[in-house]
């Protein structure tokens, strides 16, 4: 028996929530992003099947996971956005997005070393105070654009807030950004490649798809908005979750009224109660914020979690489905079953936290399984 719990991942659901986003940005470049082992969904297999479906471009985080897609046969542009090493960006063929002057001048170093032209993109800061050039940005653009072997082809930003009530600092950023651009093709820089919109601009800022786009939160059919929010455009697509997490009953056990579960004693039966033990914990990703505070689907019914989750277990309350219940059932943490669902963005609001952490916690250690 393995531990914890089991991701099954469906590939058909990322290409078509690909297909809905090339629908809705008028078929602008995408580039996909897939960092942090595609939100916890697994690169590679996620990756090949995005290029498969139009993909134009990969972006993640760090050489290292380029360098695993590169393993994994995938020869299409990667874009790196935080990590311009230049022997890997060489070494692997990759995009690197350059916010500094001084990763600049090493990569054109290694450009002329090797006798090689490399394609860069650049980021500036238009409000996230992360990474990019924030003052003397067109000079400093102009300078990198003049670099021995540097071939600038791309220009991006980043949102702080695109998901906010009030979008008025995000359409300050896209102002920012805009002004660059037009400044930047006046001084004869031939960008082609212009990206600032992420998963929520995608749905609430058209101004800013230019002529690609950079998803990655919808891509795996989550909501980057609150479930909750009122901003939420409910006439686009519907986007499709791809993860559902199972795990298993450990076991099924009765125990008597005014019995103590788990850690700390914060559930105690109020009547002779059937709880199942299920093989999921913190240590698996499960958060314990979601003691006394969420439910799994266990014969397509919502069941709630009953006590603190430990960290390898979780105990739930099955006692209004005793006779129905036994210990080859499948637990949903989340995911469909019958006619109910349990989405990501649910068990983040229970958190007070964001899908990306619950997709990304959640899908990191468990064992994979993909549908096609």
């Amino acid at each position: 028996m393995h531990r914890g719990v089991e991701a099954e991942i469906d590939l058909s659901a990322i290409a078509n929530n690909l297909k809905a986003i090339t629908a809705i940005t008028g078929n602008k470049q995408v580039i996909a992003v897939v960092k942090a082992d595609a939100y916890g969904h697994g690169s590679s297999e996620v990756a090949a099947r995005l290029v498969k479906a139009g993909a134009a471009y990969l972006s993640v985080a760090f050489c290292d996971e380029a360098k695993e897609l590169r393993h994994y046969g995938i020869k299409a542009p990667i874009i790196v956005l935080f990590d311009p090493d230049p022997k890997d960006i060489f070494d692997y063929n990759l995009i690197p997005v350059i916010g500094d002057k001084k990763s600049a001048k090493a990569l054109s170093r290694e450009a002329v070393k090797r006798h090689k032209k490399l394609i860069v993109h650049i980021k500036v800061d238009t409000g996230m105070g992360r990474i990019g050039f924030i003052e003397n940005t067109t000079e400093n653009l102009i300078e990198i654009a003049q670099m021995e072997g540097l071939i600038v082809d791309g220009l991006m930003s980043h949102f702080s807030d695109s998901d906010a009530q009030d979008l008025s600092f995000a359409k300050t950023q896209i102002s920012k950004f805009n002004d660059l651009r037009k400044v930047l093709i006046k001084n004869g820089l031939n960008i082609k490649t212009f990206h600032m919109a992420n998963s929520a601009a995608i749905l609430s800022l058209p101004e800013s798809h230019f002529n690609a786009v950079r998803p990655g939160l919808l891509l795996y059919g989550s909501s980057p908005f609150d479930s909750s929010a009122s901003n939420f455009p409910s006439a686009y697509p519907r986007f499709e979750q791809a993860m559902s997490i199972k795990a298993r009953l450990v076991a099924l056990r009765n125990v008597p009224a005014g019995f103590p579960i788990s850690y700390g004693r914060t559930f105690v039966t109020k009547r002779d109660s059937f709880i199942g033990v299920v093989s999921i914990g913190y240590a698996d990703g499960y958060s314990r914020l979601f003691s006394n505070n969420a439910e799994v689907l266990v014969r397509g019914r919502r069941i709630p979690v009953a006590g603190r989750v430990c960290m390898d277990l979780t105990m739930v309350d099955l006692t209004d489905i005793k006779d129905e219940v036994t210990e080859k059932d499948e637990v949903v943490v989340i995911g469909r079953q019958d006619k109910e669902f349990i989405s990501a963005n649910e068990l983040a609001l229970k958190a007070n936290t964001i899908s990306y952490e619950i997709l990304t916690s959640l899908g990191r250690g468990s064992k994979k399984r993909y549908k096609n």
